[in-house]
């Protein structure tokens, strides 16, 4: 989990919904989906922060083929470090994880062709992951960051993991 805002230098981009798509068409035409491996950071144990376990089903189930961080096998701050190791050094990342943010910016998206910071927010120390990065606001930013997180609605959280995921499949031209 992140706290995501955009940058003065534009290297980070807001967008709603419809523009994951048109995010993900920009991967693809540089990489095909053998190529790029999907790291989807979160936990299960926390509603907030689900949505890269969420995200990481819902890819598998379109078919892509290498993701990692899934409601059964979570990449979080435990594992993270050694889940990276899993990923071939030839495949181009995207890391996607959720973040709080600010209140008007709930709901919306944070894409950049830059690494992910996860845990930022909560003070951990975690490595910068991936080539392309997608940080999904989930909940406002307040004084306790961890308690915001156990109370994000998990109906929020779904429907922006359900989202990003056909957003990708749509992107790179996957169909079920």
């Amino acid at each position: 989990m992140a706290i995501r805002e955009q940058g003065p230098g534009g290297q980070k981009r807001k967008m709603d919904a419809g523009g994951l798509t048109a995010f993900f068409r920009e991967i693809r035409e540089l990489h095909t989906p053998d190529e790029v491996t999907f790291l989807c950071v979160g936990t299960d144990r926390s509603t907030g922060d689900s949505l890269g376990p969420l995200t990481g089903s819902r890819l598998l189930e379109y078919g892509f083929p290498h993701v990692i961080g899934t409601l059964p096998s979570p990449c979080d701050a435990n594992n993270l470090t050694n889940r990276i190791d899993e990923i071939p050094l030839e495949h181009v990342v995207i890391a996607i994880d959720a973040c709080l943010g600010p209140y008007a910016a709930v709901g919306c998206y944070f894409v950049s062709m830059e690494p992910l910071h996860p845990a930022k927010s909560v003070g951990l120390v975690l490595p910068a992951v991936g080539h392309y990065s997608l940080a999904a606001v989930v909940d406002a930013n307040g004084p306790k960051p961890y308690r915001t997180l156990q109370t994000t609605p998990l109906h929020r959280v779904m429907g922006m993991a359900g989202t990003i995921a056909a957003a990708a499949a749509a992107g790179f031209g996957i169909s079920r």
